[in-house]
């Protein structure tokens, strides 16, 4: 799956769980299975726990917008074939980021532990949304950003400001829901606090929080793309 960036603004995410015959998972179960016992040999602190990926998604921009999506249930180590073998198909992975700014108007990522998947990417907290997103047969990805922000980070959503619109970064098979989420504070206190945190945990999830204040800070980071897309449309580069 590949083709440009898009980004868009929506004052409502329609996510729902309906069924869905992955065909990949099916007709690639061997290639999968291989795939995710070298994963495991490389970093056995990972799990082959239950995740939700998309299958279907539409954006109707009438009434301030609204995203709707479609989801089912899988396993992350088919999941995690598919994205290694970079997306072949239309199923997406659409999850949801607390776009963390601090007082002081810079943003704030998130670098991935190296026990994790993405070891050494610096991004918003997030997570692909799993069974503890699912509320009835809805997927609730502003829960998912309440609950992505305190696990890996210990910030608690009631203590930020929290825009009543999301922006959506479409790119590939990447589907980012991110929802500004402005911290009272400046972004050496946020990492202050944060790094006190990690260092009560036992295994974080986060090697630590890093500072961009412009995009000449994303040069000593290892982004993914849809992160640089988001920050250059805020920043107006």
């Amino acid at each position: 799956m590949s083709g440009a960036a898009q980004i868009f603004r929506v004052a409502e995410i329609d996510a729902r769980v309906t069924p869905f015959d992955w065909d990949f998972a099916r007709e690639r179960a061997d290639e999968i299975a291989t795939h995710w016992r070298k994963a495991v040999a490389q970093k056995p602190a990972m799990f082959d726990g239950r995740v939700l990926l998309g299958h279907t998604i539409e954006h109707l921009p009438e009434n301030g917008g609204i995203l709707r999506s479609r989801y089912f249930e899988t396993a992350f180590s088919a999941f995690l074939a598919y994205r290694d073998f970079d997306f072949p198909g239309h199923v997406f992975n659409g999850f949801a980021m607390a776009a963390l700014r601090s007082a002081d108007g810079a943003f704030l990522l998130g670098e991935m532990g190296a026990h994790t998947a993405s070891a050494g990417m610096s991004y918003f907290p997030a997570g692909t949304p799993d069974r503890n997103d699912i509320n009835g047969d809805r997927v609730d990805l502003a829960g998912s950003v309440s609950r992505e922000l305190r696990e890996e980070t210990g910030l608690e959503i009631d203590d930020c400001a929290i825009d009543s619109t999301w922006t959506i970064v479409r790119l590939g098979g990447r589907v980012a829901c991110m929802r500004p989420v402005r911290v009272k504070e400046s972004a050496d206190a946020i990492v202050a606090r944060v790094d006190e945190f990690l260092a009560r945990d036992v295994e974080p999830e986060l090697a630590g929080i890093r500072i961009v204040r412009d995009m000449r800070d994303l040069d000593r980071l290892r982004v993914p793309e849809f992160t640089r897309v988001y920050l250059e449309h805020e920043f107006g580069a």
